[in-house]
């Protein structure tokens, strides 16, 4: 059809040498010029790849139609509902008057409605008694006879008051059209072969490339678009998360070990060696190497003392310690591992100490600054407050389904000073949940093995009208972090979040793993909008 559509435009071309009106063209198949819309879209194909080929040129010109509605094609078919009302009344004087209920059974309530005005108003019908009659014996049904024009044409020749009357009674709509003028191009021919796009070895070979006409390249047209890296919406949400930390003056902490021992990613914590997380179910161990190297003496004797005998004020867990428990190599299920770390090493100027970290070194000294504002001025025992924060993941040996995975993101953050109070965990709780978007915020008491008090975190969440847990805090407890060589009166706030759940929520996901994981889709990835809280 394509071809056979361009070899009419050129004989017509080559026998006329312009042509004035694409509507005057007789395509293939057809008996009538084509004047519809469809025929010029099918033309404007044609159009474009001859001209592709600077086989013609053509200008484009734009036309106002018509069109029946569906309203206006029903009348087409079965007349304009004045005439059906008259059709369906007697000649006065040559039958019974029709009442109006009657009336509405034969040719139904919506016509006889509109009709019954419309033949008043024409004179061709009448009132005679409690029913109606024909008042004119003949009638001519104009609004049919103009739709079957516009119908055909695309407009009326009686003019636009009457196009403005039938658009005003919705029985017609304006539609936009489109024809063409054609003329010659500098590579006219009325030959469609097309030329070669690609330089083959058998062209080479035979010779044929000298006389084959080739294809132009188009500088202009637009290329391929070029597939480049996407972030994924958790690093879109990490990234907003982060900037909040950062904006409320934290510093990052570095969270680059997966691998942990028991004692730092237990033991430190105050989580005792015979807690349920530390099963084979829950936990990931590792089978090469089994062991860690011994952590610190002094600090690792008094963690045992302190989990097996108490001390600083607590009864301890009064339950056999078992080093091979303590140095066991697993996969760290929660970055507060990492916090133990940092915690340690802040407090290593209290203890008179130099530990270098990746974050520079805490020195003891005089000559630093003397004390915090939460504390005496006078007195300096090496303690400086710390906001830290980390983002990073996370290892649990979970049953997979479409909340849970086996290793995810967890959020974390924890600030030390003097004199902190619960008050102030739940009042900075409040200010970090509401630059995240989430205002309405709840809390309730909770247990953990290595805070007290603590709390759960709720959100209302408007989309499922129900409250949900955001998140986990709590005050880290004496046991903790006075055996770190912390003073009595620092107390250290710490809350952790997943980053999976904030982001499912952003973007609307259901099922975690079809964020995460071989579900995924790479062009959502490449789609996904970035995330502002």
């Amino acid at each position: 059809m394509a071809e056979a559509l361009q070899q009419v435009i050129l004989d017509t071309l080559d026998a006329e040498s312009t042509i004035k009106d694409t509507r005057a063209l007789v395509l293939p198949g057809e008996k009538g010029p084509a004047i519809s819309n469809d025929a010029q879209i099918a033309i404007l194909g044609a159009l474009n790849s001859l001209s592709s080929r600077d086989m013609i040129s053509y200008a484009t010109h734009e036309v106002i139609s018509h069109v029946p509605t569906p309203e206006g094609s029903q009348i087409v078919e079965q007349g304009s509902n004045e005439a059906r009302v008259w059709a369906a009344l007697s000649l006065k004087g040559q039958g019974e008057p029709i009442t109006p209920n009657q009336l509405k059974k034969a040719v139904g309530d919506e016509v006889a409605k509109v009709g019954q005005g419309r033949a008043f108003k024409n004179g061709w019908i009448a009132k005679e008694g409690d029913g109606l009659v024909k008042s004119a014996p003949e009638i001519k049904d104009i609004t049919r006879d103009d739709l079957l024009e516009i119908k055909s044409t695309g407009t009326l020749k009686s003019g636009e008051k009457a196009l403005a009357d039938l658009r005003k009674r919705k029985l017609i709509v304006q539609k936009k059209g489109q024809w063409f003028s054609v003329t010659k191009g500098p590579s006219f021919s009325t030959s469609i072969a097309k030329p070669e796009t690609d330089l083959t070895v058998e062209m080479l070979a035979s010779g044929s490339w000298k006389t084959s006409a080739f294809k132009k390249y188009n500088f202009e047209a637009e290329g391929i678009p070029t597939n480049g890296g996407a972030l994924h919406p958790l690093l879109k949400v990490r990234e907003e998360i982060r900037n909040i930390f950062l904006e409320m003056g934290f510093a990052e902490m570095p969270t680059q070990s997966f691998v942990e021992s028991g004692f730092w990613c237990f033991d430190a914590l105050f989580v005792p060696q015979q807690h349920p997380a530390r099963d084979l179910q829950d936990t990931f161990y590792l089978s090469d190497p089994v062991i860690s190297l011994p952590p610190k003496k002094d600090y690792y004797d008094l963690v045992s003392k302190v989990h097996e005998h108490g001390g600083f004020g607590s009864t301890g867990y009064r339950a056999p310690w078992v080093e091979e428990e303590s140095r066991k190599l697993l996969l760290r299920t929660h970055t507060t591992a990492s916090s133990a770390h940092m915690l340690y090493k802040l407090a290593a100027a209290c203890r008179g100490e130099k530990i270098s970290s990746d974050k520079g070194e805490y020195t003891h000294g005089a000559s630093s600054t003397t004390g915090s504002d939460r504390g005496d001025p006078a007195k300096d025992d090496g303690f400086r407050p710390a906001k830290l924060f980390s983002i990073d993941r996370v290892f649990r040996n979970e049953t997979m389904d479409a909340t849970h995975l086996a290793e995810f993101h967890q959020v974390e953050g924890v600030v030390a000073d003097r004199n902190l109070t619960l008050a102030d965990l739940i009042g900075f709780m409040r200010v970090f949940f509401d630059k995240m978007g989430i205002e309405q915020v709840r809390f309730k008491p909770a247990y953990n093995p290595y805070t007290e008090p603590s709390l759960e975190i709720f959100a209302f969440h408007p989309m499922l009208n129900r409250w949900v847990e955001v998140g986990n805090s709590g005050m880290f407890r004496p046991e903790m972090l006075e055996p770190m060589g912390f003073p009595k009166d620092v107390r250290v706030h710490g809350w952790g979040l997943s980053l999976e759940r904030p982001t499912m929520i952003r973007y609307g996901i259901n099922n975690i793993r079809t964020l995460v994981g071989h579900k995924v889709s790479i062009e959502g990835i490449e789609n996904s909008p970035a995330v502002r809280f």
